[in-house]
């Protein structure tokens, strides 16, 4: 299991790099296998370039080698990607995952080029990430496939599209050296039980060690245990999101005391009436909030 590591701020709406490091400390004593930085869940475009510097160093110095490190380098404008895949600094970093580009809502041919371009650029192992609900276009499974037959670097793909067919289309049809990685806490049990390998979780930001325990249950196939657990979270995976992320998944860290509950504009924190439901679960799961 991966987490897609937050960004806590202070009441200022500053970020609270005090707070990243405890965050860090607490995903590598609770079984986290890998982090993923600055991606969508961390709020990212709200970050300045000195910002993300920072939090880079911070997290990887912090990590020192213990789990990897894959770190987000997306965005829409291909050019600019290349460039930075070319002369930035990713020392420390052992993947990055690139999202399909947004906005601009390019054809499948379009986005095949755009990671061909990224591949190309860099000897970084890559993972896409396809996530239409907030990009604004799909990348099909056979646009997914075709990039991962052309480019040995492409190792993996966070799906996201919450579309089941397409994700075990991918999986049935993928080369040996390709995986599928869930991108959705509520669909990891049963997108594993059709050969996905794991999740870039959010929920896994407040529940390590569980949801880790999770994964692992299933990938051994022992779905019994598995499912125990993914049913005790179920009514947690829909608050998560309810009113967008990362506002649920600060809400429940915030209600177990390690991060103040602020969020960058535009995004704000949840409704009060959500943040009560989640203390009540968490308080049901036995969580000290």
């Amino acid at each position: 299991m991966g987490v897609a590591l937050i960004t806590p701020f202070k009441e200022d709406g500053s970020v609270d790099y005090d707070a990243l490091l405890r965050l860090v400390d607490y995903q590598l004593q609770n079984n986290t296998d890998f982090l993923c930085v600055l991606g969508t869940t961390a709020e990212t475009p709200t970050l300045t370039e000195e910002e993300k510097s920072t939090i880079k160093k911070l997290v990887i110095d912090r990590v020192n080698g213990r789990i990897p490190i894959l770190l987000g380098v997306g965005g829409n404008n291909t050019r600019a990607l290349v460039d930075s895949l070319q002369h930035d600094d990713y020392t420390g970093v052992d993947a990055i995952l690139s999202v399909v580009p947004y906005y601009n809502k390019p054809s499948q041919e379009g986005i095949y080029q755009h990671y061909k371009a990224i591949a190309q650029a860099t000897k970084l192992p890559i993972v896409l990430y396809n996530v239409p609900g907030r990009t604004g276009v799909n990348m099909t499974a056979e646009t997914t496939l075709r990039i991962a037959r052309d480019f040995d670097n492409v190792i993996a793909i966070k799906e996201a599209s919450g579309n089941i067919e397409q994700m075990d289309d991918i999986i049935k049809n993928k080369p040996a050296n390709f995986n599928v990685i869930s991108g959705d806490d509520g669909i990891t049990f049963p997108l594993i039980t059709l050969g996905a390998v794991g999740i870039i979780s959010v929920i896994g930001n407040a529940f390590p060690r569980e949801f880790s325990r999770m994964v692992r249950l299933a990938l051994q196939g022992d779905y019994p245990n598995a499912l125990t657990i993914h049913h005790k979270f179920a009514e947690l995976f829909k608050l998560l999101f309810v009113d967008g992320n990362p506002a649920g998944v600060k809400a429940m860290l915030s209600a177990m005391g390690m991060i103040e509950n602020k969020l960058r504009l535009p995004l704000v924190p949840t409704r009060i009436t959500t943040f009560e439901k989640i203390r009540a679960i968490l308080g049901e799961l036995n969580i000290k909030c």
